[in-house]
């Protein structure tokens, strides 16, 4: 019995000689491409038959090339966002600090105008910081004993007077400001000469005029400066303007409100001021001395009813040295 495979697995003609007759017929097409261009017609439409095909193949790469563009880009632009943001901020400070130094070096010209126009020597310090009890008034200057700074110096700026040296160490100072509720300072009204005691009111940041009699001559608008009478403050130097006046119509002591003049909360810089040295009055002779001495010993007779004091008795003239 013949064995004949099944139709499926029939392969016709030999593999070498389709090979060779495919091999043939490309290279006729060839010559006749070459010789004749026959086949760029075919070309042509095969070229736009398929192009859609090629579009729906390419279209997973350019997706992928687009994606990638997207992001990229996207990081560019928030990172150039946080450089700009940078430089901005940056921009910012730099223009702050240069306002500061502005408004610092305008005071500190302005200090320097106060300070030739005083007549007493003056030194300039810096404020470090505030004292650290907050029920109190007081800051640090950067000045000490090394610099001369003794108990007592009267401190201003360019507006006016800001307080007073209480606590000295060498190489700072604390400063007790007029505002504070322990300092009180001599004052009187410009306008008209009329004298009075200004108190602090703490952390109101304003001044009290106490024990004002209620008819006294003060008004609102009124500059209070220094009268010098205690020896420490200058007299002259400008100290509060008042802002409220309060009588009393049962009789008793009024009240003024006053604003300080200076920038007790606002400026850095200051000015000390070296009390001037006290001209000490010549001591009288012994003989006069003696004499005061024994006359306050002496008891005094008792007077007579309707008899007047007797007169004191002339003190001996000092006698003076010839040369």
């Amino acid at each position: 019995m013949e064995y004949s495979p099944p139709p499926l697995f029939k392969q016709g003609a030999p593999a070498r000689v389709k090979v060779t007759v495919f091999a043939c017929i490309s290279i006729a097409l060839l010559m006749l491409d070459a010789r004749l261009q026959a086949l760029a017609a075919l070309r042509t439409g095969a070229g736009t038959i398929l192009y859609p095909f090629q579009m729906a193949a390419l279209m997973p790469r350019d997706a992928i090339a687009l994606g990638g563009s997207y992001f990229s880009s996207l990081a560019a632009l928030q990172k150039e966002v946080r450089d700009l943001k940078g430089a901005e901020v940056a921009s910012a400070q730099a223009v702050q600090q240069a306002r500061l130094l502005l408004a610092e070096n305008a005071h500190l010209r302005k200090l320097m105008g106060a300070r030739a126009n005083i007549p007493v020597k003056s030194i300039m310090g810096e404020i470090l910081y505030d004292a650290r009890d907050p029920s109190t008034r007081r800051v640090v200057l950067d000045r000490g004993t090394r610099e001369g700074i003794e108990l007592g110096l009267p401190v201003i700026d360019n507006a006016g007077v800001v307080g007073q040296i209480t606590r000295v160490f060498p190489f700072t100072s604390e400063v007790t400001l007029l505002t504070d509720r322990e300092q009180a300072i001599p004052v009187q009204v410009l306008r008209n000469g009329l004298r009075s005691v200004a108190y602090g009111r703490g952390r109101s940041g304003y001044l009290d005029l106490r024990f004002v009699a209620p008819d006294a001559d003060i008004v609102v608008g009124d500059v209070l400066v220094t009268s010098g009478m205690d020896g420490i403050y200058p007299a002259g130097l400008a100290v509060a303007k008042v802002v409220q006046v309060e009588s009393s119509a049962n009789g008793a002591f009024g009240r003024v409100l006053c604003q300080p003049l200076a920038g007790i909360d606002r400026n850095r810089q200051l000015l000390v001021l070296f009390a001037q040295p006290r001209q000490r009055l010549p001591r009288p002779p012994e003989a006069v001395v003696k004499q005061v001495r024994r006359s306050a010993l002496k008891p005094m007779a008792p007077l007579k009813p309707g008899a007047a004091p007797p007169a004191p008795a002339p003190a001996p003239a000092a006698q003076g040295t010839t040369r």
